[in-house]
């Protein structure tokens, strides 16, 4: 019997007892992911910078509002559990107490989702890659790709040896621009 053969409220707790990281549930493709997440039965801790607990006065990602806890409260609601916790990915202290906060109260760690992006201020749209600012790429990397890196060092130990598990990364994509040139897909893989 497929999935789609499956009655709704026998597919809607699947995750029940499963616990699950979503770098990155702040708005976009990871909210929607740990709200489908919670949807399943999941407890789903829900991280980013973006928060009510704001630091510095000013929020990481300008004009936007959205925040972790509005995306753990969505989570709950749909019928998992959400925990909210500010970490910045790109800093490794901050993801390793994160897991360490995790396998103390849960003993491990079944679904890691990267998607940490973080690079909307610092897209320049409409401009072929060798005319962009440099820094602004280099620190785009760092956000999107390096945090998935640093998440997936210090997360993965937790999921092994709990019988299965697994890791979603949901990368951006990177146009070349000009006629051509196309476009090409950026992923890590260690």
């Amino acid at each position: 019997m497929g999935l789609a053969e499956v009655p709704k409220r026998m597919q809607r707790k699947v995750l029940k007892g499963k616990i699950a990281l979503v770098a990155g549930a702040t708005r976009g493709a990871g909210r929607g992911i740990a709200i489908a997440l919670g949807e399943a039965g999941a407890t789903v801790y829900c991280t980013g910078r973006s928060s009510r607990k704001r630091t510095r006065g000013r929020a990481p990602t300008p004009g936007r509002r959205e925040t972790i806890e509005e995306t753990a409260e969505l989570v709950t609601a749909a019928g998992g559990r959400g925990i909210a916790v500010r970490v910045d990915h790109t800093k490794p202290a901050d993801v390793k107490k994160l897991v360490a906060g995790i396998k103390r109260r849960h003993k491990g760690l079944d679904i890691l989702v990267n998607d940490v992006w973080g690079g909307d201020a610092l897209t320049e749209f409409g401009k072929t890659f060798w005319t962009v600012n440099l820094d602004k790429g280099l620190r785009m990397l760092k956000q999107a790709i390096h945090s998935h890196i640093i998440t997936s060092h210090y997360a993965v130990p937790l999921m092994l040896g709990r019988g299965r598990g697994i890791i979603f990364e949901n990368c951006f994509r990177l146009s070349l621009g000009g006629p051509g040139l196309g476009s090409a897909s950026v992923s890590e893989f260690f």
